[in-house]
């Protein structure tokens, strides 16, 4: 299960013109069919059928392409947010076996490309405005999910004009495959 949370640079120079437009309290042309500063919009490309929008059918199809299989289960929610670069990705995945936290932090951080940064008591997780230019995906609030067995949550950053915006899953679910994790 992926939540992602898109930076308005995904639309595009008109999107960034709103949101800056908004802020300064300037009419101007609009991306979006709702103000985007101070707001979130949970809809990212036109709705399907199936209730779901086109970038989260395509988080689906693509993360089964990207895996070869498609008995991997995904599911998803895209929603655009008000910051200027950075998308952000709240992940849930199911294991089969009791993952170790400890081990996937471990992991995490000699990971080539991944930055950790998980010290919740020190305040410290990734965040869009720390990922800004930077070709790293940042990695943080790792830890076990409460109601689901063999299950974790975290959370991952990376700079959306760098990294696509289901690379970041993908990437973290074929590493924790190759490494018999999931």
């Amino acid at each position: 299960m992926v939540s992602t949370y898109q930076s308005v640079t995904g639309t595009g120079v008109k999107a960034v013109n709103q949101l800056m437009n908004e802020r300064k309290g300037v009419s101007g042309e609009m991306a979006y069919k709702y103000p985007i500063d101070l707001n979130v919009i949970p809809q990212i490309d036109v709705f399907t059928d199936n209730g779901y929008t086109k970038e989260e059918m395509k988080m689906v199809n693509e993360t089964k392409k990207i895996m070869g299989d498609d008995a991997v289960k995904v599911t998803a929610t895209t929603v655009r947010i008000p910051v200027m670069g950075g998308h952000s990705e709240a992940l849930n995945i199911e294991f089969v076996k009791e993952p170790s936290v400890a081990e996937i932090r471990e992991m995490m951080s000699t990971t080539e490309g991944v930055i950790l940064q998980d010290d919740p008591s020190q305040q410290i997780y990734p965040m869009p405005m720390n990922s800004h230019n930077k070709d790293e995906v940042f990695v943080g609030r790792i830890r076990l999910d409460e109601t689901q067995a063999n299950t974790i949550n975290m959370w991952v950053v990376a700079d959306n004009l760098r990294k696509g915006a289901a690379t970041n899953a993908v990437q973290i679910a074929e590493y924790l495959l190759k490494n018999n994790l999931a």
